[in-house]
């Protein structure tokens, strides 16, 4: 058997028009790419057939995962819990419609190799690479929002919130013991704690296309995730990412989570 390479792990709400098409595609880079992984399917407490159509995937594909979350918590919480039970040295997080197709990932593996601690995927860093633009109204408040983010985090990304992100297991183990954020304010999160450790990131353009059945609202979800920048910010303030105030433990303090297929074989597709 050989040895595993990656972790790849998708956070999936009702997500049952899209999740088997998006498998397909990660399987068939998998395949070609001759890659050693496994792929952690989180389902969010869906309430339609997400959680069915990854368990008839992982039948005959046992290196696919299926991750419960016994609620809805919010795709930083399903992120973290699907991180946290990877087991390859390199982890990665992709979102559920694939904007940014699964050959992408080599250019962050790259950067890993290269070096880096952190590689996160940007839409913005080469506009020319977005496939499909999103409506204008999306990209304003969307460049809104990342002002907001680089002011009152001090990040000097370009995109925080692009859903395709890599981590080496060294530093995987050093940031999400410390995330808080459960819902859509993570990913800056991360980036926040991860510069905070001293822990090197490279931000790298990739392909990108925009989905119409997105479903974050930037009224709704944008408030929300101003607040929770502030929210990081006070945890800083008081110390909650010091190690002195972590639980070091093994997986997730406070998951209530089920896993499906723990020991099955992660190999490649062949």
């Amino acid at each position: 058997m050989a040895e595993l390479q990656y972790s790849i792990v998708i956070p999936a709400y009702n997500e049952e028009a899209r999740i088997g098409a998006t498998l397909e595609g990660v399987l068939t880079c998998i395949a070609q790419r001759n890659w050693s992984a496994e792929v952690l399917v989180v389902n969010d407490g869906s309430r339609d057939a997400t959680a069915q159509i990854v368990r008839d995937v992982a039948l005959e594909h046992p290196f696919v995962r299926l991750i419960e979350n016994q609620s809805n918590r919010g795709k930083g919480y399903s992120v973290r819990n699907g991180i946290l039970q990877a087991r390859a040295p390199i982890v990665m997080f992709t979102d559920a419609d694939l904007s940014s197709p699964m050959e992408e990932a080599e250019l962050l593996f790259a950067a890993l190799a290269a070096g880096a601690d952190v590689a996160i995927g940007s839409r913005w860093l080469d506009r020319r690479r977005q496939t499909i633009q999103q409506p204008l109204y999306r990209r304003f408040f969307g460049r809104c929002f990342n002002w907001f983010t680089r002011l009152i985090m001090a990040l000097p990304f370009a995109d925080t919130q692009c859903g395709f992100k890599a981590f080496r297991r060294e530093a995987v183990q050093k940031i999400f013991i410390r995330q808080r954020i459960e819902r859509w304010g993570f990913d800056p999160e991360l980036l926040f704690i991860a510069l905070r450790l001293g822990l090197k990131v490279k931000e790298v353009s990739v392909t990108w296309g925009h989905d119409e059945r997105s479903r974050i609202s930037y009224l709704r979800d944008g408030v929300q995730m101003i607040q929770e920048l502030l929210r990081i910010r006070w945890y800083a303030f008081t110390g909650l990412y010091d190690a002195e105030n972590l639980q070091l433990e093994s997986g997730l303090s406070d998951c209530g989570c089920s896993r499906s297929n723990p020991t099955s074989p992660a190999t490649n597709p062949k």
